[in-house]
């Protein structure tokens, strides 16, 4: 060191190296241990992150008693470091959390690289410490490029992995050439055909309720059996089920497949493909709708918008539409995610949720058809309808031929499915779009009411016993409780209660002996419906999904992280009566029971399981 090193270096201060220290401390508490000991603070962790940053660049510049020249070269290298990063990183990195996800994990790690070298680097000198500087500094930021993600859990926990390391799907296609695929005998012999059990999304009225079925709850003494577990390609969508057949949706490269497999075996039957792959970070690759079993025919819609109606016994193709051209819009930021709804009532009555869903059969007259309904004016076109969501508006095809019949009002985008409903004894097809809640007639689309509520829709309204609609926007405005009413002079809607209490964004909730089950964010919760009060919360599940047993006050509940958990649908207070570990990989796929045979998937497996029912 120079004579005049030394000089100026006795005429400095030392550094105010203790603010940094603080700032940072608080920063990693707030972004990364609070919201794993208070879940519901992750956002406000988040956000902390950020202003970390911001208070650690304060502190440089105007607390640090660094010589200029270091307080304005560390912030000139910390920009030149993150934009630079911006550029290098992978694209599921690069476009994860909204485009969020570089800055929101990269600067608390830069945060805390900075004040590591301000505090390790006190006695470097020179070149050597401004060296050390940017070491730390594009360390901190370029180190995001040798890491990808695999999408978000309910904690913003990411699935990083190597950015060159070998993904589940990848596994798969390498496996892929070795798949056996039922012989064409057995594919006869083992289709049922004309009265599907579980006809698709949530069971035949989209309200995920399992009646006539009680199961054995002690795990202990009566497991569940693992029937068969299987590799299966990325997707989001659940299973209809036709006899001992089941039905889903995949993504393999560059193709979406509907597949379907043997019930018993899990052996591939067949496998239809269309060139197409939809991909976004938050979720990965695939499809995120279900598919509709109707009289001997699979309806599918993919994640860029394809409308197949395929047969059921051989995946061929009958028809094929693409609803994203059709109706002009583009496919939505998290792809198309509305299951398909068939509407057929002429020769046989939709099943729809209502307030008297159980007795709707009943009370449609003995031909199956709604008091209400009458057939479209062109005669050639038939009936029967397959009803999808667009992006924000409803369209719909003739059963037959795929000819397009309607187009609904347009709205903002949504993920819900549309739902048939009957109300004040009319017929109409719900939907939730980022403006509201519309309801359309199924015949024509013409609209009949709407209830203007923003956000961005995932789950499904349901009905309370008295006719009223419950619904859930966005992950912070909770439930609401509207009142749409048929009077001389048209449709009204009065707005009810609205509750925090629980607030359901992309898990599902169920509707049981007047109260509201499902997720408060990542831990259940339990309404009652005349005012929205808590009745109780508990069990941290993440973004799960579940099944409501009516017949034993008994939910299914898959958690996020893979576990299968029994929790009791009563009001006095959380009880979750058994637990199992199913998957390792994220699971936001509804699970599905018919009699004792349940299933259950996620982007990387699908495995089905029998159930000892109740007495045997």
């Amino acid at each position: 060191m120079s004579a005049a090193e030394l000089s100026s270096q006795a005429g400095r201060k030392p550094l105010r190296i203790w603010p940094g220290i603080a700032i940072v401390v608080l920063q990693w508490l707030a972004r990364f241990v609070m919201p794993v000991v208070a879940p519901d603070t992750m956002q406000y962790g988040v956000i902390a992150g950020l202003l970390g940053g911001v208070a650690v660049v304060s502190w440089w510049l105007f607390f640090s008693r660094a010589p200029w020249s270091e307080r304005l070269g560390g912030l000139a290298l910390m920009a030149v470091a993150l934009v630079t990063g911006s550029m290098l990183i992978h694209e599921s990195v690069a476009t994860g959390m909204m485009g969020m996800m570089f800055p929101l994990y990269a600067i608390p790690v830069l945060s805390l690289a900075f004040v590591a070298w301000a505090v390790l680097g006190r006695e470097l000198t020179g070149g050597t410490r401004w060296l050390a500087m940017a070491v730390a500094i594009l360390a901190a930021c370029w180190g995001w490029a040798l890491v990808k993600t695999g999408g978000f859990t309910a904690d913003l926990d990411h699935d990083f992995a190597w950015r060159w390391s070998r993904t589940a799907e990848d596994r798969l296609l390498a496996e892929a050439a070795d798949e056996p695929v039922a012989s064409s005998e057995a594919v006869v012999e083992g289709h049922v055909g004309s009265a599907p059990v579980w006809s698709g999304f949530r069971g035949p009225k989209r309200d995920g309720v399992v009646p006539g079925v009680r199961i054995a709850t002690d795990w202990s003494t009566q497991p569940p059996e693992e029937l068969w577990r299987r590799p299966i390609g990325p997707g989001w969508s659940s299973f209809a089920v036709d006899g001992s057949w089941i039905y889903t949706q995949e993504q393999r490269g560059e193709e979406e497949v509907v597949s379907c497999y043997h019930a018993e075996t899990g052996e591939p039957v067949w496998m239809h493909r269309d060139e197409a792959r939809f991909w976004e970070s938050n979720g990965g690759a695939g499809p995120r709708s279900t598919p509709t079993l109707h009289k001997g025919r699979v309806y599918t819609l993919g994640g860029t918008g394809i409308l197949n109606a395929l047969d059921a016994r051989d995946g061929s193709v009958i028809w094929s539409r693409n609803a994203a051209e059709d109706t002009a819009m583009p496919v939505p930021m998290w792809g198309f995610s509305g299951s398909p709804l068939i509407f057929d009532p002429p020769t046989e009555a939709p099943e729809v949720d209502g307030p008297a869903s159980d007795e709707a059969a009943a009370d449609q007259g003995a031909d199956g058809e709604f008091a209400d309904f009458e057939s479209p004016g062109d005669e050639s076109a038939g009936g029967g309808l397959v009803i999808v969501a667009a992006s924000g508006a409803l369209v719909a095809y003739d059963l037959d031929t795929g000819e397009q019949r309607w187009v609904g009002p347009s709205a903002g985008e949504g993920y819900s499915s549309p739902h048939l409903v009957e109300i004040d004894g009319i017929t109409q097809v719900l939907q939730l779009n980022g403006d509201g809640l519309v309801s359309v007639s199924p015949i024509d689309g013409e609209l009949l009411w709407q209830h203007d509520q923003s956000g961005y829709p995932i789950v499904q309204p349901a009905m309370t016993p008295d006719g009223d609609v419950l619904i859930s926007v966005d992950d912070r405005g909770g439930l609401h409780r509207i009142s749409p009413q048929l009077g001389s002079d048209g449709w009204t809607v009065e707005k009810g209660w609205t509750t925090i209490g629980l607030k359901p964004y992309s898990s599902d909730f169920v509707v049981h002996k007047g109260h509201a089950y499902g997720f408060d964010g990542n831990i259940m919760s339990c309404v009652d419906l005349k005012d929205g009060e808590r009745k109780w919360k508990g069990g941290r599940y993440g973004l799960g999904q579940l099944v409501l047993l009516p017949d034993q006050d008994l939910m299914v509940v898959v958690t996020e992280k893979g576990k299968l958990t029994l929790v009791r649908a009563t009001p006095d207070s959380f009880d979750e009566v058994a637990s199992i570990d199913l998957f390792k990989g994220k699971t936001w796929n509804h699970p599905v029971l018919v009699d004792d045979l349940l299933l259950i998937r996620n982007g990387e497996q699908m495995v089905a399981f029998r159930l000892a029912l109740k007495g045997n």
